[in-house]
């Protein structure tokens, strides 16, 4: 599951994505349309505007800005996340997961659980009165984390707006250990094929890393 990631602008590689994304008139009427900001940076969280990779008119990889979030009229709330496991199959998501993926490059992404060392030493009760910690997960050595995602285009104030949400799979340890869900994350070497429509979705999800690290997360202010 994801639903709150840090973009940090001091890596500089990431940093330019950003600035990239930021320059874009696009941003500008994202920003007044949807009454956002567009820093793309720090702790992003659903419904704020962030730095997306997309294909552009050719097929290409390019840097768009996108709102976090597929809105829906059975919910008030923004559709956020995705399971890979019916992105194929649900009506919602079909024409996304086969016509337009996107990937979402972040510094790490943040769940909550109950510490490790708590489980299995309280009973089902306990651990619910337990406060949950706030832990940063990233793929191991990574400087960038890819989280893969779809994309569609939504109608807000008269002005076709870019969305997008993370798809989410079973969760491998030490993720497991807190959540039983998190983000499909993505080799960059893979990130052209799944960004281009014509890509193999299937073949690079199998390719998904799956060698986290994990650990208590400081409180970052906004950079």
């Amino acid at each position: 599951m994801c639903t709150w990631f840090y973009a940090n602008r001091d890596y500089k590689p990431l940093a330019d994505i950003i600035d990239t994304a930021g320059q874009l008139p696009l941003a500008d009427r994202i920003m007044i349309a949807m009454a956002k900001s567009k820093a793309m940076s720090g702790d992003i969280r659903p419904t704020d505007m962030a730095t997306v990779l997309a294909p552009n008119r050719l097929g290409n990889v390019a840097v768009f800005p996108m709102i976090w979030g597929f809105t829906h009229e059975s919910t008030s709330k923004p559709l956020i996340n995705c399971r890979i496991e019916t992105a194929d199959q649900k009506s919602l998501w079909k024409d996304s997961w086969f016509r337009r993926r996107c990937v979402i490059p972040a510094s790490w992404y943040y769940e909550w659980g109950i510490p490790p060392s708590e489980v299995g030493f309280t009973n089902e009760n306990e651990q619910r009165r337990i406060k949950k910690e706030k832990y940063a997960i990233q793929p191991e050595g990574a400087e960038i984390t890819y989280l893969a995602g779809l994309y569609r285009f939504e109608e807000h104030r008269g002005i076709q707006i870019p969305m997008f949400t993370v798809i989410t799979r079973e969760s491998v340890d030490p993720v497991s250990r807190i959540h039983d869900r998190m983000p499909l994350i993505l080799e960059k070497n893979n990130l052209t094929e799944w960004i281009h429509p014509n890509g193999d979705p299937y073949k690079v999800s199998k390719m998904a890393l799956t060698k986290m690290v994990m650990e208590k997360a400081m409180d970052y202010g906004l950079s």
